[in-house]
């Protein structure tokens, strides 16, 4: 069965859009213009992914709002903030809350689809590997391939699609720095450098609200990162 996306934007015309181009690619699409109408969607079904715009109606954030409320329904659900505001607090604020991608609307319907095929390949990639078997652990670490799991110390953590692969590439390699390039290249994605490092500041934000203490992701300035054992 072809992947079901939910498109969240208040402006019909846009909607429409890409909608059509999204189900010329095999896609099976659904349009929300409101943060209410797409969390009564959402609560009897998730979709396999979610587009949603900042503003949506008179709700000039309610799209932020509806990526904090999706994502604790959905702690592994891909999010992609597609949406004309482009300032990088806005940016912040959209990974901050747990979206996986942020994109202007000034990006071409290919790039888009790019973006989408990439982030839904994100989570068969992850669940097809079979070098570690279904688990991967290292010290503290335990990662759940095929639930898309992680706990630190026996605690769960919860991570985005996004921000599990980001973890899986760097653990199941100690102590080789990956540059971000590489972090891209291992599981075939499409991120800028800013939007990897905002992930991993994210990541490690995460962990340490389970233990203050941890440090397994170091810098390698000018390099990129690498998992400590």
């Amino acid at each position: 069965m072809n992947p079901t996306i939910a498109i969240v934007e208040d402006e019909r015309a846009i909607a429409e859009n890409y909608r059509d181009a999204l189900r010329r690619s095999g896609y099976q699409v659904n349009l929300y213009e409101t943060r209410s109408e797409a969390l009564d969607a959402f609560r009897q079904r998730l979709p396999d992914l979610a587009v949603i715009d900042v503003g949506l109606g008179a709700e000039v954030e309610g799209g932020f709002e509806l990526c904090r409320e999706l994502r604790a329904m959905a702690p592994a659900l891909p999010i992609l903030f597609l949406t004309a505001r482009d300032s990088e607090l806005d940016i912040i604020s959209g990974l901050r809350l747990g979206a996986d991608d942020y994109l202007t609307k000034d990006i071409s319907l290919p790039h888009m689809q790019a973006r989408i095929n990439a982030l839904l390949r994100r989570v068969s990639v992850l669940k097809s590997r079979d070098d570690e078997g279904e688990r991967l652990q290292q010290g503290a670490l335990e990662l759940d391939v095929e639930r898309m799991h992680c706990r630190w110390g026996g605690d769960p953590v919860d991570l985005t699609v996004t921000e599990f692969w980001i973890v899986h590439a760097l653990a199941r390699r100690p102590g080789h720095v990956k540059s971000r390039s590489q972090l891209m290249e291992a599981a075939q994605v499409v991120l800028d450098d800013s939007t990897i490092t905002s992930h991993v500041k994210r990541i490690r934000r995460k962990f340490q609200d389970v233990d203050r203490a941890f440090d397994a992701i170091a810098t390698a300035y000018g390099l990129g990162y690498r998992w400590q054992a």
